[in-house]
């Protein structure tokens, strides 16, 4: 889940493009008898229906997009426009095996710009030699407070991870200054907890130093396109919201012994 609200709802759509693509999902002369849509329909229903044998397809018919659809990345979002038809598709691509397409491409998007994230501009929690988790967060979204909840049990059980911490200032109107609060603070570990406990003193600590700090965390997640809190990147996958399953199966993952080479 996310604490910010998404700017339209996904749409699941699979496109049947064969080995030509995303490019080519639709002719490029569409027929305009009658006859011979019912016919390219039928035909296109009936590869839908063979591709994807697990699915159950109701009130099969012409979509409003024309033409080719081309892909695009915009706010750390994978989107689609049709350009003959003028259509913005904020859609989620599977392939007939499954995979999900947009989620490739937005991983592969995300680790292109690994590199503008300095950590030396981050705030890092958590032992040396643990498994290292991007997390951009926001000190009042209860998301991210659950989150951090979620690794102090892990934690306890023995699964360290290793935060590297961003924080997102634009969403609640005081995310900014607690954020200063913590990266001021002698203990930053600690005022971080309190913090995320709802422990924050007043007044908060200011300095200038912590200040500069949050304004380059704002840079830094503007440059990654970064819209929700929480956010994770784990091994260059983009985790959006405390999906608590993904995190899960991740650090299950990691903690698990190394089989040795055969």
């Amino acid at each position: 889940m996310s604490c910010h609200a998404r700017i339209a709802k996904t749409l699941a759509i699979a496109l049947i493009a064969g080995a030509a693509g995303v490019v080519n999902a639709a002719p490029a002369e569409p027929a305009t008898d009658p006859v011979a849509l019912d016919a390219v329909a039928a035909k296109a229903q009936a590869s839908l229906r063979q591709s994807f044998t697990n699915l159950q397809f109701e009130d099969f018919g012409p979509a409003p997009v024309k033409g080719p659809v081309f892909q695009a990345s915009a706010g750390g979002r994978i989107l689609y426009y049709a350009p003959d038809s003028e259509h913005l598709l904020f859609a989620t691509i599977y392939d007939r095996n499954g995979v999900n397409l947009t989620a490739l491409a937005q991983d592969a998007s995300a680790r292109k710009k690994l590199g503008a994230l300095g950590p030396n501009q981050a705030l890092t929690i958590g032992p040396p030699g643990a498994p290292t988790v991007i997390e951009f967060t926001d000190p009042d979204c209860p998301y991210c407070r659950a989150l951090d909840r979620f690794w102090a049990a892990k934690a306890a059980e023995g699964k360290p991870v290793r935060r590297q911490i961003y924080f997102v200032s634009g969403i609640h109107p005081q995310a900014a200054s607690k954020a200063e609060h913590i990266l001021c603070s002698k203990d930053q570990a600690g005022a971080f907890r309190a913090t995320y406990a709802g422990d924050a003193p007043k007044p908060l600590t200011t300095c200038k130093e912590g200040a500069a700090l949050v304004a380059r965390n704002a840079e830094a997640v503007k440059a990654m396109g970064i819209s929700g809190t929480p956010t994770l990147i784990l091994d260059g996958r983009v985790i959006s919201g405390f999906q608590q399953a993904e995190i899960e199966a991740w650090l299950e993952e990691k903690q698990a012994p190394k089989k040795p080479p055969s």
